[in-house]
């Protein structure tokens, strides 16, 4: 792989791979927590949570990456923050990439995670708390469980679409090699040089082989929880 890829391509691959391993595993707690309000939630602003959620969804990714840029870059409120306090910088870093990558592939997570809550039997749950266990306890025994393949579906979603993401990143980290550049921007990079036509179809393939493992992986994994749920 190194050979045919490359030393460049190689540390694009590998840093794609760590900055949509980390968005994916950074968004799972917050997803499941949105995911849950908007399933079973009623209060005031659910709609506007709503709204907010699936937002990057709609907006193009470069307007995502701005205001990213705007918020958390050295002078935004965020960041400023970040940086004088915590001495944390994300703007122009692979952590400031995982950011943008977590926004984009947020909604799809939680919209996953959604319809697999607002499809289980609600009765299930009520049962196990008339024998008297905790809603704690029902939450992580009776409802996880058999959420499990949307949160399997989410989880993948995301990361095929955090290895995807072009615009926000490259709006809001730059396209700095062995720092920010991904998979997506080296492709673009590759197509910007001449002859470098190549080397971007080389990116290419591996990107859609990636994004098919994963798809592939999400189906098995679902199919196999879904046996054990069953059997």
């Amino acid at each position: 792989m190194a050979a045919w890829l490359g030393p460049d391509a190689l540390v694009a691959l590998r840093l794609s791979l760590l900055v949509a391993g980390t968005a994916t595993a950074a968004s799972l707690p917050p997803g499941l927590a949105v995911a849950v309000l908007l399933a079973r939630g009623r209060f005031p602003g659910r709609a506007v949570l709503d709204t907010v959620v699936h937002l990057p969804l709609v907006l193009p990714p470069v307007v995502t990456g701005y205001l990213l840029l705007i918020v958390f870059g050295r002078r935004g409120p965020v960041g400023a923050w970040l940086h004088d306090a915590l001495g944390v910088t994300l703007a122009f870093r692979w952590t400031g990439a995982a950011l943008a990558c977590a926004v984009m592939g947020f909604p799809l997570m939680v919209r996953a995670m959604r319809l697999s809550l607002e499809s289980v039997d609600r009765r299930l749950e009520e049962a196990a708390g008339t024998l008297g266990a905790h809603p704690v306890a029902v939450f992580a025994l009776v409802t996880l469980p058999l959420v499990l393949p949307g949160i399997i579906a989410g989880l993948i979603l995301s990361f095929a679409r955090a290895m995807g993401e072009f615009g926000a990143t490259i709006t809001f980290v730059a396209n700095i090699p062995g720092e920010t550049q991904t998979l997506p921007s080296a492709i673009y990079t590759f197509t910007q040089v001449p002859g470098g036509e190549a080397e971007a179809l080389k990116l290419t393939l591996v990107s859609v082989a990636v994004s098919t493992t994963a798809l592939v992986v999400s189906e098995v994994l679902a199919r196999r929880v879904s046996r054990r749920m069953l059997a």
